[in-house]
C-alpha cells in the first residue's frame, strides 16, 4: 500500500531529526584548521565532499550591531557560507590611506560569521559591481595618468595588485583562512569579467591570466574562484552567475558544478517598478541545479540592506537594496520565502551522500518530464522535474505514482518519499509587501522641535567656483567629491540684437546623465533626469529673457557612478550641449564658450548635514514653513519611538534630495519619480523562465518612499533630522515608523497529492498528521488568532472566510495552543470533533497576530 506522507510535518518534524544528524559535525569549530581543496564533485573540507548552501551579505548594507542576527537568521535558514564582497572604495579612499572601521570593519564582520559556526566566501575581487559606486573603484585610480581599468594595464595592475594583497594579508594575519582555523574556504579574483572580456581585445585574455597567476601566488591555502568566466585558468575554478544554472558546465572536468549568484530577486532604481522573484520558481532553479550534478549555490542576495549615504551605483540605483531576498532590508524574515528556501536546504542535505559520491543517472518520463538519480550501495536519492511552463503532469517512477505540478521539481532522498516540491509552499506568510505595513506598525509625526531651513544659493560662489572654456565632463571636474556641478554663464540679449517683444525663446540642453535644473535669472525654469537604462536626457524649455543680461545656472545631478560595463569606468556624465533658439533666425550655441563651474552646493561647503551645524544661525525659523522650494535645507529634531527595531521614514512627502538622522546619511530619495503606470500585477505566475521584468509590482508609483534608519543611529532623546531637498515637498508630513508587529497566516492540507511513498523512517513507528508550523519574529510572541478554520475555507491569506464546510470549535483550539507563544504548531489530528464533510479533502487556515 502506497502510504501518503504530508509535507508540512515532514519537513519541519523529522526532516529537522535528520538534518542535524546529516550534518552532524558539518560546520566549523573555531580555532581549529582546516584543509579546502576540490575534485571534480565538490568542495572538499578536510577530506570531505561537501554540499555547501551559501548567501550573499555585503557587511556595509547593515551596521555591526545587527550582523549577529542577520547572520543567525542565515544559519537558521539552512546556510552553511556567508559570501560578501570586498568594497575597494570605501576600504582605500585615498591612495596608501587604509579604512576598515565601523560597518566597514570587514575583519570584524568576518568574525562574527565564524563566531556563528558558518564558513565565508571572500569576493575580493577588486571589482565588485554589486550596483556599488563605481563598481567598488575608488576614484583616486581614475585619476591616474594613463590608467586603464581591467585590462593589461601597468599602473592598474600595481593598484590592483596592492590592494589585493593588502586584503590576503590582513587576513592572514587576522588568522582567518581555513589553515589557519578561520572560516574562509573560498576567495575570488575579478567579477564577472568574462561578460565584459570582448571589449578588451587581446589585452582581456592577457589579463585575465594575470590576475589568476597574482591571487594563486598570494598563497590564501583555499580554492581561488572566478565567475561567469569560462577561460579561467587552472586551478581557479569558474563559476555560474545567473537566474538559473542547471545547464552550466564548468571549463574542466576535473572542476566542480558551483554557482555564486542565484539571483532572489533583482535591484531597485528609482522610475522603476518594484521586481519580486516568486519563491516557488527560486526553489525550482535551485533544486534543478543540484539535481543536475552542482554542489556548492549562493543565493545573490540572502540579505539585501540598504546603500546608504552615496554608495548607490549607477545610474538611478534607489537607496534600498532590499532585493526581495529571505531577509529583508530592515532584518525581518521575508515569508514565506525564507521557511519555503529553509524546507529545500534540508531535503537536499538529506541527499548530500549520494549527491557527492556519484554520478546522476537520467530518466525521461515523456515531453519535459524527467529526473535524475544518484544511486550508490546503500541506496539512492532522486529529483523528478516537470519543466513544463504550464501543464501539470503524473508519471511512474519505482513503482510508484507521482504528481508532478509544472515548472516544479519533487525530491526523494530515498528514491520513494517526495519530502519536498518547489511548487508546493506550506510555509507561514507574512501579510503586506512592507517592512513597515501600517495595520502592524506605529506611525509617529516626526518633529517634537519646529522646522528650520536654509535656502540654498542658485549658481556658483566666488569662494568656490572656476571658469574654463567649453562644456566640462562631470565626473572628470567633481572626482565623485559631491553629486552636484554647477553650469553657470550669461546671456546678453541686446548683443543678440533681439527685439524687445521678442524676449520668448527655447533652450536646448542636452546632457549624458543623471539630471539636472535649469535656472535662468535665478529662477527655477525647467527639469530634466534620464532613468537607469538611458542615463541620458534633453531638457527642451521655452524661457523668458530680460532685454540685457540674464544669468543662465544649471546644477546637474548624479545618481551613482556607472557600475557595470565594458569599459564603464570612462562612460562620461554631464551637460555637452546648450543651445539658445529664437532670436528670429538666429541659433546660439552657448556649448564652445566660457562657463564659470562650482563642485558641490552652498551648503555642502557649510556642512548642514553635520551635527555641529545643528544650532547654526544660519537656519532660519518662523510659523510659515516655505515648502514646494527647489534647493532647501531643513532641519528639525525628533523622538524615536520606543523599542529597539529598525526605523523607516516615510519620505513620499519629499521631491528628491538627500537625507542624514544625527550626521549620518541614509541615503539618496526620489520619491516624485513614479515608475510607468502598466506592466505590473498584484500576482505572478511563477511558471515558466523568470527574468527581472517578469514580476513587477507598485506600477505608477514611487520605487521607494520608505528609508531605513538603523536604530544604532538614532538616540534615546532627541535626533536631528537634516534633507536637502532639490527639487520640493513638504516635510511637515513627514512620517517615522517602527514595526510593532505582524500578521501571519498558514494553510496545509489534510492529504497533500504530492507527497507520495512508502518511506518509512525507523525513528517515527507512523507518519504524523499535517500540521500547521506558526513562528514570530525574535522577542515577539503571538498575541492573538483572528482566524482559524479547518474545511474548505474560501479566500486567501488576509482574507479568509469559512466554506460551505467548516468544523466548529476550531478557533479556541489553536488559540490555547499558540496564544502567548513564540511559536506553535497546530496538527490536524488534534482537532478533537467529527469530520464535518467525510470524503471532502479539507485545508486547516491559520491567520494570527505577532507582536511584543
Amino acid at each position: 500500500m502506497v502510504n501518503q506522507i504530508q509535507m508540512g510535518w515532514f519537513s519541519r518534524g523529522f526532516l529537522i531529526i535528520l538534518i542535524t544528524l546529516v550534518l552532524g559535525d558539518g560546520f566549523i569549530e573555531n580555532g581549529i584548521a582546516s584543509s579546502v581543496t576540490y575534485d571534480s564533485k565538490a568542495l572538499v573540507i578536510d577530506g570531505q565532499r561537501r554540499i555547501l548552501f551559501s548567501g550573499s551579505i555585503h557587511y556595509p548594507r547593515s551596521t555591526p550591531d545587527v550582523w549577529p542576527e542577520i547572520i543567525r537568521k542565515s544559519k537558521e535558514g539552512g546556510l552553511d557560507v556567508i559570501e560578501t564582497y570586498v568594497f575597494w572604495n570605501y576600504h582605500e579612499p585615498e591612495r596608501g590611506q587604509y579604512y576598515f572601521e565601523g560597518r566597514f570593519d570587514l575583519v570584524k564582520f568576518i568574525k562574527v560569521v565564524q563566531e556563528a559556526g558558518l564558513y565565508v566566501h571572500l569576493r575580493i575581487g577588486p571589482y565588485a559591481c554589486a550596483e556599488w559606486n563605481y563598481g567598488g573603484f575608488p576614484m583616486w585610480l581614475h585619476c591616474i595618468p594613463g590608467v586603464q581599468f581591467r585590462t593589461t594595464n601597468k599602473q592598474f595592475q600595481e593598484a590592483m595588485a596592492s590592494f589585493i594583497t593588502k586584503i590576503v594579508n590582513l587576513m592572514k594575519d587576522e588568522n582567518l583562512f581555513a589553515s589557519q582555523g578561520g572560516p574562509i574556504i573560498l576567495a575570488q579574483i575579478e567579477n564577472e569579467y568574462g561578460n565584459v572580456e570582448w571589449a578588451y581585445g587581446i589585452g582581456g585574455a592577457l589579463y585575465v591570466k594575470w590576475a589568476a597567476s597574482t591571487a594563486v601566488a598570494l598563497n590564501t591555502t583555499v580554492p581561488w574562484v572566478m565567475c561567469s568566466q569560462e577561460d579561467a585558468p587552472d586551478p581557479i575554478i569558474n563559476t555560474c552567475n545567473g537566474f538559473y544554472c542547471d545547464t552550466f558546465t564548468p571549463n574542466s572536468p576535473a572542476k566542480p558544478k558551483m554557482w555564486t549568484e542565484g539571483y532572489t530577486g533583482w535591484f531597485l532604481s528609482f522610475g522603476s517598478a518594484i521586481p519580486f522573484r516568486p519563491v516557488e520558481d527560486l526553489a525550482f532553479s535551485v533544486a534543478r541545479f543540484f539535481e543536475t550534478g552542482g554542489t556548492f549555490q549562493n543565493y545573490y542576495m540572502y540579505f539585501g540592506g540598504t546603500n546608504f549615504g552615496r554608495t548607490a551605483g549607477g545610474p538611478l540605483i534607489a537607496t534600498s537594496y532590499d532585493y526581495d531576498a529571505p531577509i529583508d532590508e530592515y532584518g525581518f524574515f521575508r515569508q514565506p520565502k525564507w521557511n519555503h528556501l529553509k524546507d529545500l536546504h534540508k531535503s537536499i542535505k538529506l541527499c548530500e551522500k549520494y549527491l557527492v559520491n556519484s554520478d546522476p543517472n537520467y530518466i525521461s518520463f515523456g515531453t519535459n518530464l524527467e529526473g535524475h538519480v544518484y544511486n550508490d550501495s546503500a541506496g539512492c536519492a532522486a529529483f523528478l522535474a516537470n519543466t513544463d511552463h504550464t501543464s501539470d503532469a503524473n508519471i511512474s517512477f519505482n513503482g510508484n505514482a507521482y504528481f508532478l505540478p509544472a515548472w516544479s521539481v519533487s525530491i526523494l532522498p530515498d528514491c520513494k518519499t517526495v519530502v519536498f516540491n518547489t511548487a508546493k509552499v506550506v510555509s507561514q506568510k507574512t501579510l503586506g509587501d512592507s517592512s513597515h505595513e501600517p495595520k502592524v506598525s506605529s506611525q509617529f509625526s516626526l518633529a517634537t522641535s519646529p522646522w528650520k531651513w536654509y535656502h540654498e544659493k542658485v549658481g556658483t560662489s566666488d569662494n568656490y567656483s572656476f571658469t574654463a572654456p567649453d562644456l566640462l565632463e562631470q565626473i572628470n571636474t567633481t572626482k565623485d567629491a559631491s553629486d552636484y556641478l554647477w553650469y553657470s554663464t550669461s546671456i546678453n540679449v541686446d548683443e543678440v540684437i533681439a527685439p524687445k517683444e521678442q524676449n520668448e525663446v527655447y533652450l536646448h540642453i542636452k546632457s549624458l546623465g543623471h539630471a539636472a535644473l535649469l535656472f535662468v535669472n535665478k529662477a527655477l525654469a525647467g527639469f530634466g533626469y534620464g532613468n537607469h537604462d538611458d542615463a541620458s536626457f534633453a531638457i527642451d524649455q521655452l524661457i523668458t529673457l530680460n532685454q540685457g543680461n540674464n544669468s543662465l545656472e544649471i546644477l546637474s545631478l548624479m545618481i551613482g557612478l556607472q557600475n557595470y560595463g565594458p569599459w564603464f569606468d570612462i562612460a562620461p556624465a554631464g551637460i555637452y550641449s546648450v543651445i539658445v533658439d529664437g532670436f528670429m533666425e538666429y541659433m546660439q550655441d552657448m556649448s564652445s564658450g566660457d562657463w564659470t563651474y562650482q563642485v558641490g552646493t552652498d551648503g555642502e561647503y557649510l556642512e548642514l548635514n553635520k551635527l555641529e551645524q545643528e544650532n547654526s544661525p544660519l537656519w532660519a525659523s518662523g510659523t510659515n514653513l516655505p515648502i514646494n522650494r527647489s534647493l532647501i535645507w531643513y532641519k528639525t529634531s525628533f523622538t524615536a519611538p520606543e523599542g529597539t527595531g529598525p526605523l523607516a521614514l516615510n519620505l513620499s512627502s519629499m521631491g528628491k534630495g538627500q537625507a542624514w538622522v544625527n550626521g549620518e546619511s541614509i541615503g539618496r530619495y526620489w520619491p516624485s519619480y513614479l515608475s510607468p503606470a502598466t506592466g505590473c500585477s498584484e500576482s505572478c505566475d511563477y511558471r515558466g523562465p523568470y527574468d527581472s521584468n517578469k514580476c513587477l509590482k507598485a506600477c505608477g508609483q514611487p520605487a521607494q518612499t520608505l528609508y531605513h534608519v538603523p536604530r544604532s543611529w538614532v538616540n534615546p532623546g532627541q535626533n536631528v533630522l537634516v534633507l536637502h531637498e532639490e527639487l520640493g515637498g513638504d516635510p511637515s508630513k513627514i512620517r517615522v515608523l517602527t514595526k510593532t508587529g505582524q500578521e501571519i497566516c498558514a494553510q496545509v492540507s489534510e492529504i497533500d497529492p504530492l507527497q507520495v511513498g512508502s518511506w518509512k523512517p525507523s525513528t517515527v513507528s507512523k507518519p504524523m498528521s499535517p500540521s500547521i508550523e506558526l513562528s514570530c519574529e525574535q522577542g515577539w510572541h503571538i498575541v492573538s488568532v483572528g482566524f482559524a478554520s479547518f474545511g474548505t475555507p474560501k479566500g486567501q491569506c488576509g482574507k479568509f472566510s469559512h466554506g460551505t464546510c467548516n468544523a466548529d470549535g476550531v478557533l479556541p483550539i489553536v488559540q490555547k495552543a499558540c496564544l502567548g507563544r513564540v511559536s506553535c504548531s497546530v496538527t490536524v489530528s488534534s482537532l478533537k470533533f467529527e469530520d464535518p464533510c467525510p470524503g471532502v479533502t479539507k485545508s486547516l487556515v491559520v491567520e494570527a497576530l505577532c507582536s511584543e
